[in-house]
This record gives structure tokens, C-alpha cells and sequence, in this order.
């Protein structure tokens, strides 16, 4: 797209030598940093005197070209009017690091997506990791006594593990803006509007009326935006990943926009200013409430398929085995769990999370599998053990953005391998009678406290389990063996 700094940038590469003379080109919050291979072929006199160049300076291997606020918009028209990969971004600390736009080639849809949605969550998976650890060993604790539930340490300890999860979307929205070349701190503005007490308490207070009313997606509404109802899920935004990121791609779109077409005088605060006020109001009007209406579409259509005779219960488990991480990773999960309430509030038990409760261990087997296969990747390794931890207590996070996602194929494995764990739960009829913990720590909830099934549940989805962590570790073995001979 045409930028108002088109023609600076072309002055910027004729003058540092032409594109054949830049190695590499990253930018900090006011420099663009070019590696050239001779430093001699720029003509820095000439760019000293360009307008929208504030200095050129040579320093520490680096020939910086001074630009002040407009650097975001100068760096992006560089690449684009020179046909470059963004060869590189800088860290807070003016060290060069790998920027996300360096692989060359064109990617595919599932690619360019599996990508965004790493690129978004890379940066969390060490305190993912942490605290589905720290969430793991309290509950391992509290169920053998040794610690009080009620005390201040578990409270105090339990804030940092579930908090984390909680303040996702905060979180998110800096990762996701960064990742869409968006104002950071803006992106984090926005998350915090979606986990704002006022607004998370907006569904304990009066029902004002309801939308789509007489439907299977009729949602209720407890405020209104001068007079347009404002729809607010039952499980709120609060942990929610499709909401906050959606809404940073559209509000980079329209930053990208005002940037573009504003003073720069007036841009630094003009800027942030509309796009809160827009994308708040946007997502809480239109992409929120859609991603409600998607997570509808899979409650019924889960409802539909377990309601099939005779065979409902196994092909439902089979099937969610093999799409709940991948509901996971959209946040859609949520639609499948008020389902799973409402049976244990109905018959005493649910039949459909059953299915899900291989869905980590499988995650697991595979990420071993990796890890095997890479004995001399010091990163893989160093990312790989703690996320392993993790998936024992059910938080499988880490592993799949970390390693199985970007990967491709050890994510597919253990899908593949949920879903045939899947087709066990279902076909003995495992039933989880408490909600309560996650990975080892779930078990409990599978015993029948009246003494009508006894523990035979328990021992279904852990024989599950097992089979579904072996197999993920043979296909993703098998896999990669595939790919080597081909």
C-alpha cells in the first residue's frame, strides 16, 4: 500500500548504496539500523541534508539513520518501495533479532495462520508454562492435605497461577499488536477494556432484554450503547484469546490508516485515541458477540451428535478427542462447558468432557517425540521440558504453541491419537461426575461417590490416556521419518 513515506525511503536506499548494498535493516523506537556490506558506497552527507532525516550516524558496526516518531511508518515504506524481507527488528536492549516477515516465499492460508497464532503466543509459553505448574503442585497439595485451601499462601500463590490465564487478553493484546505492527500499549488498552470489573460483572446485574430472541442463538443483553444492546457472554472475555486478537488486526488496520494519513504533530495522540474508542466499542458490539454466536454453532451441533442412537456417544467423543485443542487455540472450548455442567446438574454426570481428557497427554507423547528427535536443539529442549510438566497437569499451552503447533505435524499426531482415545471413552461410556481439576489431578472427578460405577471411569479415560500418549509418540516418530525419506 502507498505510504506518504514512499518517496523519503526511496532517497534512504539509493543513499545507503542501493538495495544490493543492504545486508540487513532493523529500527528502534527512533533509528533505522542498516547493516551495509560497504559503508563506503553511502552518500551521508546527502542524507543529512534530506528532509524527514534527522542525523545519519555510524556506530557499533551500524549505519543508523536518525528518523524520530515517523520510524514504525519509514521502516515499513523501506521494505516495501525496496522489495525487502524484514530482515530484522530490535530488542529493547538494540540487539538485532529475527523479524517475523525473513522467511521468504508465499505461504498457504493454514500456514499464514498457524504462524499468526504462534507469533502471538510464543511469547507466553514460559509463563504459561509456570503457572500451569504452580496450578498443578497447588492442586496436588490441597489434595493430599498439605495445604489449606482456604489459607493465605494457597490464595496468595493461586493469584499468580490463575491469574496469568485470567489477564490473558491484557496480555495478548500486547503480543498481538506487536505481531500486526500495532502500537503495543494500545493493543494492551483494549485487552483490559474486555476484563474491566464493570463490565465483568455486567452479568450479575438486571437482563434488559435479549437479541435473536425465539432461536438456538438468542443472547441476552444487560446494558445498551446509545440504545444498540451490548451483548456480553455468560463466560465473559476473561481468558479469551479470539476476541482481544481479532480486534487488534482491525484496530491495526485503522492505526495503520490515521498514521498514514495525519500530522505527524498531531498522530501520537490522535491516533491512540480513535482507535480505543473505535475498536472498544467494535469489539464489544460485533466481534465479541460473533465469536458468542460461533461458540453457539458448536454447542449445537455437539448437542445434535451426541443425540445420535447407539453410536452418538463414541463418534462424539472421537470427534472431540480430535478438535479440542483446536477449539483450544481458538478459545472455543468455552461453548462445550456450560454443556458439560448442565449434565452433571441433570443426570449426575457428563459424557461429553470425558473425551477431552486424553487431549494433554496426547500433546505430550508427541512433544516427547520431538524432543527425542532433536537431542542436540538446545532451544527445543529448554522449551520442551517444562511444557512436558505442564501437560501432566493438563495445561497443554506451552506445548502446542511452543512446538507441536508451529511444527505441524506433532500437532496432528496427537489429534489423531485424542480421537482414537476418544473412540474408548465413549464406547466403554466414561463419565466424569465432579468438574474439578485438569490432567492427573481430573481423575478424582471420575469416581462415582454413590458407589454405582465405582472407579471403573477413572480407569477408562487413565487407560486413555496412556494409549493416546503412546500413539501421539509413534506417529509423530513415524512422521518425521516420513518426511525425512521423502
Amino acid at each position: 500500500m502507498a505510504s506518504k513515506y514512499d518517496g523519503l525511503a526511496r532517497i534512504i536506499i539509493q543513499n545507503v548504496g542501493g538495495k544490493q548494498n543492504i545486508k540487513s535493516i532493523t529500527h528502534c523506537v527512533t533509528r533505522l539500523r542498516f547493516q551495509l556490506h560497504d559503508e563506503s558506497k553511502a552518500n551521508t552527507d546527502i542524507l543529512n541534508q534530506t528532509d524527514g532525516v534527522l542525523k545519519v550516524l555510524q556506530a557499533n558496526g551500524q549505519y543508523q539513520v536518525v528518523i524520530g516518531n515517523a520510524v514504525n511508518d519509514v521502516y515499513d515504506a523501506v521494505l516495501d518501495v525496496g522489495h525487502l524481507q524484514g530482515l530484522g527488528t530490535v530488542d529493547e536492549d538494540g540487539n538485532a533479532v529475527a523479524d517475523d516477515n525473513a522467511s521468504g516465499g508465499k505461504k498457504g492460508a493454514a500456514a499464514i495462520l498457524i504462524d499468526i497464532i504462534s507469533g502471538i503466543m510464543a511469547p507466553t509459553i514460559g509463563l504459561l508454562g509456570a503457572s500451569g505448574i504452580i496450578k498443578g503442585v497447588l492442586t496436588l497439595l490441597t489434595f493430599f492435605s498439605l495445604l489449606d485451601p482456604n489459607g493465605g499462601a494457597y490464595k496468595i500463590w493461586y493469584t499468580v497461577a490463575d491469574g496469568f490465564f485470567y489477564f490473558l487478553p491484557i496480555v495478548l493484546g500486547y503480543t498481538a499488536a506487536k505481531k500486526f505492527k500495532m502500537n503495543e500499549f494500545t493493543g494492551m488498552a483494549l485487552g483490559i477494556s474486555l476484563c474491566y470489573p464493570t463490565m465483568v460483572a455486567l452479568t450479575s446485574g438486571e437482563v434488559l432484554g435479549s437479541i435473536l430472541t425465539g432461536t438456538a442463538f438468542e443472547m441476552s443483553y444487560y446494558t445498551t450503547f446509545f440504545g444498540i444492546p451490548v451483548v456480553y457472554p455468560a463466560s465473559g472475555y476473561t481468558s479469551s484469546v479470539i476476541p482481544i486478537v481479532l480486534c487488534c488486526f482491525v484496530g491495526s488496520k485503522l492505526e495503520h490508516w490515521l498514521n498514514n494519513h495525519l500530522s505527524d504533530m498531531i498522530k501520537t495522540f490522535i491516533t491512540p485515541v480513535c482507535v480505543l474508542l473505535v475498536m472498544s466499542s467494535l469489539t464489544y458490539l460485533l466481534i465479541g458477540p460473533l465469536s458468542g454466536i460461533m461458540c453457539s454453532v458448536l454447542t449445537i451441533a455437539f448437542q445434535a451428535l451426541f443425540s445420535i442412537p447407539a453410536v452418538g456417544a463414541t463418534l462424539g467423543c472421537a470427534l472431540v478427542g480430535i478438535f479440542w485443542q483446536v477449539l483450544v487455540i481458538f478459545g472455543f472450548h468455552w461453548s462445550l462447558i456450560p454443556l458439560a455442567y448442565i449434565n452433571i446438574a441433570n443426570l449426575g454426570y457428563d459424557f461429553i468432557m470425558p473425551g477431552t481428557f486424553a487431549t494433554p497427554f496426547a500433546q505430550a507423547g508427541a512433544l516427547l517425540a520431538v524432543i527425542l528427535l532433536s537431542k542436540d536443539d538446545i532451544k527445543t529442549r529448554k522449551i520442551g521440558v517444562p511444557a512436558f510438566i505442564s501437560c501432566m497437569f493438563g495445561i497443554t499451552e506451552p506445548t502446542i504453541y511452543g512446538i507441536n503447533l508451529p511444527k505441524k505435524k506433532p500437532f496432528i499426531a496427537a489429534c489423531a491419537a485424542s480421537g482414537i482415545a476418544g473412540i474408548l471413552v465413549g464406547a466403554l461410556g466414561a463419565k466424569r461426575y465432579v468438574p474439578g481439576g485438569l490432567g492427573l489431578f481430573g481423575l478424582p472427578g471420575y469416581i462415582d461417590a454413590t458407589g454405582g460405577t465405582g472407579l471403573s471411569s477413572m480407569w477408562t479415560v487413565l487407560a486413555a490416556s496412556v494409549i493416546a500418549f503412546v500413539l501421539a509418540l509413534v506417529f509423530t516418530l513415524i512422521l518425521y521419518k516420513s518426511a525425512k525419506k521423502t
